[in-house]
């Protein structure tokens, strides 16, 4: 066992409301701040074939005022108050959240508890957010270089099912062809009170707190929740790849991803992947970042991280650990590769250097302390270990849990790498 990490210990409650509202309750007295976020579990994975990018498109639905709140008064509540405010689709959850004053508590919970029980889904409100999602798409993605990679080009290449393998952005056609009965459709059977979590982080009393939540909350009612879905697939035992171009890249570009267990059902093998990629790219001091920069100078930056957007509690299983690396010169994606390999074989059957699993420990234990320093960071942390693993309180377990990983656990997840069959994906830079 490795020796131990700073551990938080904060406070955490859980009440559930009459109605099947999930409430996350993290008092904190250091700060004269509240954050509050509401998690629908709902995201890109879960929307049906033919609607592309609808999870995202209806989180933007969800600013266009609601019962009591007129169109772009949310906001506008929230920043006179000192508050900011934001909300995000990921794969398996839509969050929305609010840090103000602590003060300003019954506000936040006011304005999200209006636009749950009743936002205004109208065909101006829904033509509108079209339009500016195609520009969001158009902006981060078709003219941007690396738009979109490989966030969106390598599950395809991964996944072989519609909800793990298409874009989570969408398509215009298909954002065009929505609804106004898609939308109500998609409020009424995702949007419901069960199938939500409210989580207030931050200065407040617990008690006065749950008045409020009970008042603003407590009177919506219930709906039946959908069943959660499974989206698990086989992992693959041959390598796929493909190739895309990019006119707008100014050099080529590759991206790998391997699939990584269940946290659910394997807690330890995904933190020994998550340790594992640290091994790979975090810092100057790795694996890869030594082998392909700065000795052989195949590439100009290399990452790996776990899970869509580098969190691997912020969705289910499937997950992947993908590595990126922009290419420098005439460096060519085999050579990458084959260096890659090596490294990971040299993990798997020489282990970890001296002193390595220490410092990769003790980088991922900071980060998730400083990750959950602020509330809101707090909050919307524990709202995802609910939500996916309904478990808030692996906030404070898991530097524990690192901790206990050992650096034979680590050699095993890169030799699981190697035997598995990875998704590649070359980008080419220039014109097709």
């Amino acid at each position: 066992m490795g020796a131990a990490l700073p551990a938080p210990a904060y406070p955490l409650r859980k009440v559930v409301l009459d109605n099947g509202l999930r409430v996350l309750l993290a008092p904190d007295q250091t700060a004269p701040v509240v954050a509050v976020a509401v998690h629908y579990d709902v995201g890109f994975r879960s929307e049906p074939e033919g609607r592309t990018g609808f999870a995202h498109l209806f989180e933007h639905l969800m600013f266009q005022g609601s019962e009591n709140v007129g169109k772009a008064e949310h906001p506008k509540y929230v920043q006179a108050a000192g508050g900011i405010f934001n909300g995000s689709t990921h794969p398996d959850h839509t969050d929305y959240f609010e840090l103000l004053p602590s003060g300003a508590l019954e506000r936040a919970l006011f304005l999200e508890a209006d636009r749950m029980r009743a936002p205004k889904i109208t065909r101006e409100n829904l033509d509108n957010q079209i339009a500016v999602v195609q520009e969001e798409i158009r902006v981060n993605v078709l003219n941007r270089p690396y738009g979109g990679f490989p966030w969106i080009a390598l599950p395809p290449v991964a996944f072989d099912t519609f909800p793990n393998a298409h874009n989570g952005y969408g398509d215009f056609s298909e954002l065009e062809a929505a609804s106004l009965d898609d939308a109500a459709d998609f409020f009424d059977t995702f949007y419901a009170p069960g199938n939500a979590i409210l989580t207030i982080v931050g200065e407040f009393d617990p008690e006065q707190a749950l008045d409020l939540v009970q008042r603003y909350f407590g009177t919506i009612p219930a709906r039946p929740v959908p069943p959660r879905r499974s989206f698990a697939e086989p992992v693959r035992a041959e390598e796929r790849r493909e190739v895309l171009t990019d006119r707008l890249a100014p050099r080529p570009a590759l991206a790998v991803g391997y699939r990584v267990p269940d946290p659910d059902s394997d807690l330890p093998g995904l933190l020994a992947a998550e340790l594992l990629a640290d091994v790979l790219t975090n810092g100057d001091a790795s694996r890869l970042e030594r082998r392909l920069v700065q000795k052989d100078r195949l590439v100009t930056a290399v990452s790996t991280y776990v899970g869509t957007f580098g969190d691997p509690f912020g969705q289910r299983d499937p997950l992947l650990l993908t590595l990126d690396a922009r290419h420098a010169g005439d460096s060519t994606a085999d050579a990458v590769l084959a260096a890659v390999d090596e490294e990971l074989d040299r993990i798997a059957g020489d282990g970890l250097e001296p002193g390595e699993l220490e410092r990769v420990r003790a980088q991922a234990g900071a980060g998730i302390l400083r990750e959950a320093d602020d509330a809101l960071g707090r909050a919307l942390k524990i709202a995802t270990f609910e939500l996916h693993h309904g478990r808030p309180e692996l906030l404070n377990e898991l530097p524990g849990l690192l901790a206990e990983i050992t650096g034979d656990a680590v050699a095993a997840a890169a030799g699981a790498l190697r035997g598995q069959g990875r998704a590649v994906l070359e980008l080419r830079a220039g014109a097709a």
